[in-house]
């Protein structure tokens, strides 16, 4: 059954095998939110995410990365759309204002206007070093997580930016939005002040942050992604079950087969449904921006049949700057944002 095209009322008629195999693929547990107290929209959301994932007959959301901080906007998913006639079912914003600060008043007016649209919402922060007090510290090397979980003045600055990122999602929860949060993106590398430390100090440093929001701050609007680089060591950081909601790989690359998105295997074994969290051709720098779009979702469809969803980064790696992408969006495997259930997100 092709559910974009019938529509949500005929996925109704699958529901009952859906949730079956959900359930069995997933565990009961996994199944469930990780915050236990995630609202109504948040459950529903996920439980959209899990059918996706359950089913056999794979569909797969689009996404698209708009901008950081101040610069954030709905410029290019005007432009996918005037060129495809399609806008990606998700947008992705992220909190940093490079390279100075920490900001949400842009990034949250911009996916305010998507969730009430129609569209799916996901927001990831390229967080400052805690422990710099001269820089932002982005690619700071050495840093001691240790230090952000002990009192003492690291331990202060961390808790004072997760207050400014709280802030800034609970706006998002004031304004009924559920966000798909993307904290501490490729933490199996080491080019984030966050990247390449020990798993199980990370993995106190993550449940921190997730006890805090949920606990203290009352976020029961986040579903939590857990996203590494693709590459080693992929699933040694994951939190753990009670801590993540949908697992994914961050991949730049021309070619979508597993000798060059590595670490696919242990991800995907993870029991949460799985995405591309970032994905860009030509690597990591100066794409020309002339890749042709149909590699990426045909790639997908031989080697990566669970993914459910992905979220192509900005400028010359996006939907508006390369080829075939309104192929790649009206393919009937693809869901955009005309084609999400009607009362999902916020419109």
């Amino acid at each position: 059954m092709n559910l974009r095209r019938c529509g949500w009322w005929a996925s109704v008629l699958v529901v009952g095998t859906i949730l079956v195999a959900g359930l069995s693929a997933f565990g009961q547990n996994a199944a469930n939110p990780a915050n236990p107290h995630a609202n109504a929209k948040a459950r529903a959301l996920l439980k959209y995410f899990q059918e996706l994932s359950a089913t056999t007959n794979r569909h797969i959301l689009s996404g698209q990365f708009t901008q950081f901080g101040a610069g954030a906007n709905l410029r290019i998913i005007d432009q996918i759309n005037a060129s495809t006639g399609h806008r990606p079912a998700i947008v992705g914003v992220d909190y940093a204002d490079l390279p100075t600060d920490i900001t949400t008043n842009h990034p949250n007016r911009t996916v305010i206007d998507y969730w009430r649209q129609g569209g799916i919402v996901t927001v990831s922060a390229h967080m400052y070093d805690p422990a710099n007090t001269n820089d932002y510290g982005l690619r700071d090397k050495g840093v001691d997580l240790a230090t952000l979980l002990s009192p003492g003045k690291t331990h202060d600055e961390w808790m004072h930016e997760l207050d400014l990122i709280a802030a800034g999602l609970r706006q998002l929860k004031d304004s009924g939005v559920v966000v798909l949060w993307r904290p501490f993106h490729e933490m199996n590398g080491a080019w984030f002040w966050w990247g390449g430390k020990e798993p199980e100090l990370f993995i106190k440093v993550w449940r921190q942050m997730f006890d805090y929001f949920t606990d203290v701050k009352g976020l029961d609007n986040l579903l939590w992604v857990y996203a590494p680089n693709h590459g080693r060591k992929t699933a040694a950081y994951y939190p753990g079950d009670r801590y993540a909601d949908l697992v994914g790989l961050d991949a730049y690359t021309d070619f979508i087969d597993t000798n060059h998105i590595q670490g696919f295997a242990a991800v995907a074994a993870l029991p949460k449904p799985f995405g591309f969290t970032e994905f860009g051709p030509h690597g990591a720098s100066n794409p020309p921006g002339d890749y042709d779009f149909l590699r990426f979702i045909e790639g997908i469809e031989k080697n990566f049949p669970q993914t459910c969803f992905f979220m192509c980064w900005n400028d010359k790696w996006s939907l508006a700057r390369n080829e075939h992408t309104k192929e790649l969006l009206s393919r009937p495997a693809i869901i955009n944002r005309e084609d999400l259930p009607s009362g999902l997100t916020g419109k």
